[in-house]
Parts: C-alpha cells; structure tokens; sequence
C-alpha cells in the first residue's frame, strides 16, 4: 500500500483537531495531543502547537494566553463550520453510550472519545430543561434484576492495560488473587471482556495452555501490557463461551430441569421463558415447568431464590456436549 501524501496526513490532522476543539470550555495543545495519540494519531507536541497557531489565524477558534498552558475554543459566534458542533440527539447518544458501554470500550478508545463527552455534556448544560433529549435523560433508566450491589473497585491503570491488550492482541502479564486470597503471577492471551452485573470478568488462556480461564478484574492485582502479539484462537467465540454457561459458572453440560413452582411465583415464566422449548402445565395453583439448558451454579441460586414455592426439582442430562472450554480461577 502507498503511503499517503504528507499534504493529506496535515489534512486528516487538522480535521482531528477541528472536531476536537469545544465551544464552551477550553482545551490545551497537551490534551489535544494525547487524544489524537489515543484515537491512533502519532504527532509531537510541537507539530500539534503549530497547528494550532495555525487554526487560530484562519478559523475563528480563540487563544487564551492569560496563562500556560494557553487553552483554545471555539468563538462564541463563531460561524461557517459545522464540525464541532453535535447536535442534540448526537450529544443524546453519546451520553448514554458513555453511561453503558465505559467498561466495554477500549480505554484508550475512551480517552480519545473524551473530548466528544464533554462537548455533549456541556451542550446539555446549556440546554432548555424542556428539551426533548434534556428529558429523555430522566425517563431512562437501567434496573437490575438482582439485589443491587455497589460495583467492586478496579485499579484504572489495570483496566486501561487489560483493555488496551485486548484490543490490540497482546500478552498480559499479570499478578492475580484469587477468591481464597492466593496470589499467582502469569502471562495471559486475553480474548474477551464480560460485563455480569456490576463485576467485570477477564476471559483468557494462561500460556502454555489451550483452555480459558475467567478472571474477575476488580482480583488483578497488577497487569502490564507488553510487546508480545498473538493469532487469536479460531476455535474460540465469546457469545458460544457465555451460551455454554461458563460465565454462570458451569461447564456446558445441558440438562432437561423440571420442577413445580406456585403460579403466582412462576407467573413471569410465561412471559420470559427458560427455553425455546420450554413447556408449562397449570393445575391446582401450580405451574408444572421443564426446559432444556445448561446447568450452571447461576441456575441453582435462581432456583433458591423460590424457596418453598418451588420444589420437585428434577435435572436430567439433555444430550452429550463437548466441552471445550473450563471456567477455573487459578
């Protein structure tokens, strides 16, 4: 592939910087830079402080130069340029992308996004309360369907190393404790970031091994992100990983369950099945209910859950299944 002209690469840089420079707050030449280096654009200080200069002479972008580092904006009336202007249902998106998906996005994929956020933020600010999108932000919400709990904490440094490895497919190596408290230190392949409730799960191969392992993030008691690259395994699928009930905490064994559950314990059953194949038969204030899927410790503590409303509990195995995988924390 030929490389691109040099006259095209100041172009696509300064459209960077265009879409990153706010309207109604400030940004430095040190915080443009390390965005562009996060969104993949490799530039020196220097070059970016040239452009800038550069901006401020034939765009109506402002240099505060009270004091260092000089911030830039857009002027307030400022005109003829639609790029760094997002529109109420872009700022919309964005800020409910931000809520949901900060622990599935790359890090550095966040921080380069960052400007983008505070532009929304702000355009919300600034917004009429009586604004469609302002009053969406209050008629939305996600609930869980379990006791709440408070998320466990997550060093941010070892967040941004796992998720930087695993975006760009490189060894981790890692200090892990486990839940009995034992530390181990190895050399991972991370292959898949899982969100369960408010805890994030790691999915890996230690080296030297072919199986997956699911570490829990908030455990990682160091991570270092190396130079290392790797093939990722063509025989592994993160959504048939989680369907084979690993991150239930089984080991993909399907079972026929049956059991008896009062109706109006079980009355949701109907309206958000166990199964496709899931059948149910009413009599005398019971639900008789069998469905076919894995068996996991996930399932057990759904069943507890019930208490005496439920009972007859029958397992039976489905088929035979091939396991291809086991969930383990060394």
């Amino acid at each position: 592939m030929s490389k691109r002209p040099q006259s095209l690469e100041t172009t696509l840089v300064t459209i960077e910087l265009l879409r990153r420079i706010p309207r109604k707050r400030r940004i430095t030449a040190v915080q443009l830079h390390q965005q562009l280096l996060n969104a993949g654009v490799e530039r020196d200080l220097r070059t970016i402080q040239r452009q800038l200069d550069m901006l401020t002479e034939h765009f109506d972008i402002e240099r505060d130069e009270r004091s260092k580092p000089y911030g830039y904006r857009w002027k307030e009336h400022a005109s003829g340029l639609s790029l760094p202007v997002l529109s109420e249902q872009e700022s919309l998106l964005l800020l409910l992308a931000e809520q949901q998906l900060r622990n599935l996005l790359p890090s550095r994929l966040m921080k380069s996004m960052e400007g983008f956020f505070q532009q929304a933020r702000s355009n919300f600010e600034t917004t009429s309360p009586e604004k469609p999108a302002q009053r969406w932000l209050r008629k939305v919400c996600v609930v869980s369907a379990t006791q709440p709990l408070l998320p466990p904490k997550i060093d941010p440094d070892i967040f941004e190393s796992v998720s930087n490895a695993l975006y760009a497919d490189v060894w981790l190596d890692i200090e892990y404790r486990n839940a009995a408290g034992q530390h181990k230190c190895a050399s991972v392949m991370p292959l898949g970031l899982a969100q369960q409730g408010v805890r994030l799960y790691l999915v890996c191969r230690y080296a030297g091994y072919d199986n997956e392992r699911t570490l829990a993030l908030h455990r990682i008691a160091s991570a270092r992100m190396t130079d290392r690259t790797f093939e990722r395994p063509s025989d592994f699928d993160l959504e048939q990983y989680d369907a084979e009930g690993n991150m239930g905490m089984g080991n993909g064994q399907h079972i026929c369950l049956s059991f008896c559950i009062d109706s109006d314990a079980g009355r949701h059953l109907r309206e958000s099945p166990l199964s496709h194949d899931q059948q149910i038969v009413e009599h005398d204030g019971c639900m008789d209910v069998s469905a076919t899927l894995v068996d996991t410790e996930q399932l057990q503590w759904w069943l507890n859950g019930f208490g005496n409303k439920i009972r007859n509990i029958r397992r039976e195995p489905a088929y035979p299944t091939l396991l291809r995988h086991k969930l383990s924390s060394p």
